[in-house]
């Protein structure tokens, strides 16, 4: 961008640094979070152009931490008029308080990804002509196809972060995603698979046929695996996780878990647990906003933090968690560059960022010939989890029956039922072939979505309950 964000307003930088530094006076911590963002997707259903969208937005949120307390006001408006305003509402939660300004973030020189805006090129007609092509693709290859859905999700954000000292900084963010959807059918049976694939960069790795036709494949062997699905049975089984996507089980009954402010609170099931075994031995667990290009990473997280490579689980054992700067300083642990919002209208808390399982030492068929009787889950849809007791519930759209040791037929209607600190002590073997999931990661959390990225290699975790629709 030709302009700063903080130069829109229609007060001088010096006018704007004083305001945020009066407002932050007496506080312990706070900044003025500056964005840009454009957007488009679009869907391309059933033969034809269901929707295209193109949006553009800006604003400011401003914040003042005092304690345990948040004073947080927002505007569209980059006007002095709407800081003077915000400001004023801020300052309110710092009243009768007296706190020491905590030293900002230290600077990096680090660049994780291109700042290439990626929504001009290709060009509109050039994009929906792909969305043509992988529809095409897909109803010549099989004739069970009955419906294709395709969307092209892009997003360039811009963010400027001022603090009470007068550094300011910016970060330019890129983000790609295309998702494939096929419906299969034979006789009065459908089925749906899904594949996606994204990160922050450009469209150039996806408007090469073989990376497209790699997705429409995937999509399409997966909907035909499952047209072969029988019901799955229910009970107590060995279970076998896929690598990549089936993280996002782990992302889910442990990670949030491991976010510093439930832990604060004493609200996660991991609360107080700092030094101890919580897992089995191997399993190590870590959140890495470092990663180049990858959908999660970020240079510097929502308040102008460094991300980090972030241990949290080694051999088992809690030794981290998660944290912005405030949970930090309140539980007197150090910020590790996971305070993230979802735009200028939300303020920032802990949040994940790609979080995986490392390697173990075992070959994945190592693994599925151990399993007598179990189930083996490739990949997983929707899921439910209590935080506060680390009991989760996850479906299945992709998981088969394995039987001595070898995969047999694929099931339907598989849920993986347990408790997250107890499932971790139900791993028994680690594979070697750890991955991240291919860039389609999106997290909830307080009302708030940002992208992610979660991952793992092939894992067995003894004896967990399956929840089944076989007669």
């Amino acid at each position: 961008m030709a302009l700063s964000l903080i130069d829109r307003f229609d007060l001088s930088r010096a006018e704007i640094e004083a305001i945020v530094s009066q407002t932050l006076a007496g506080a312990d911590d706070g900044e003025l979070f500056l964005e840009y963002r454009e957007q488009e997707s679009l869907v391309f259903d059933n033969g034809r152009l269901k929707a295209g969208d193109f949006s553009t937005d800006q604003g400011f949120g401003l914040r003042c931490v005092a304690g345990e307390a948040i004073g947080f006001a927002h505007a569209g408006d980059l006007s002095g008029a709407a800081l003077k305003r915000a400001a004023d509402a801020v300052s309110a939660v710092r009243t009768g308080y007296s706190g020491e300004r905590a030293e900002g973030p230290r600077g990096t020189n680090a660049r994780l990804y291109s700042d290439e805006n990626p929504i001009p090129a290709p060009g509109f007609a050039e994009k929906v002509k792909l969305l043509q092509k992988i529809d095409s693709y897909l109803r010549e290859k099989d004739e069970a196809v009955r419906q294709v859905s395709v969307s092209l999700a892009t997003q360039w954000q811009v963010v400027e972060i001022l603090r009470a000292d007068g550094r300011l900084v910016q970060d330019v963010r890129p983000l790609v995603r295309l998702n494939v959807s096929v419906v299969a059918g034979e006789g009065d049976r459908q089925e749906t698979g899904t594949s996606g694939a994204g990160g922050r960069t450009g469209f150039g790795g996806f408007v090469v046929a073989e990376r497209w036709q790699d997705l429409a494949d995937e999509a399409l062997r997966q909907a035909r695996v499952n047209l072969e699905a029988v019901a799955a049975p229910a009970g107590t089984f060995d279970i076998v996780l896929g690598s990549g996507w089936p993280g996002v089980m782990l992302h889910e009954a442990v990670g949030h878990g491991l976010e510093g402010d439930f832990n604060r609170k004493k609200t996660s099931a991991f609360s107080g647990l700092l030094g101890t075994q919580v897992a089995a031995r191997g399993v190590t667990v870590v959140d890495d906003g470092t990663i180049a290009e990858r959908r999660g990473s970020l240079t510097i997280d929502d308040e102008g933090s460094p991300t980090n490579r972030t241990v949290l689980i080694e051999d088992g054992k809690l030794v981290n968690y998660m944290q912005d700067r405030q949970n930090a300083r309140l539980m007197g642990m150090e910020a590790t560059g996971n305070g993230r919002r979802q735009s200028y209208a939300h303020a920032p808390m802990p949040r994940m960022t790609n979080t995986m399982m490392l390697n173990g030492d075992r070959t994945p068929e190592e693994i599925i010939t151990s399993v007598k009787d179990g189930v083996y889950a490739v990949s997983f849809g929707g899921g439910q989890v209590d935080i506060t007791s680390g009991k989760f519930v996850f479906g299945c759209t992709e998981a088969y029956r394995i039987r001595n040791g070898v995969v047999s037929e694929p099931l339907k209607g598989a849920m993986l039922i347990g408790n997250g600190p107890d499932a971790m002590h139900r791993v028994s073997m680690i594979g070697n072939d750890a991955k991240l999931d291919t860039g389609i990661g999106n997290c909830g959390k307080a009302g708030q979505w940002v992208p992610v990225g979660v991952g793992q290699p092939h894992l067995r975790m003894d004896q967990m309950t399956v929840g089944g629709t076989e007669a």
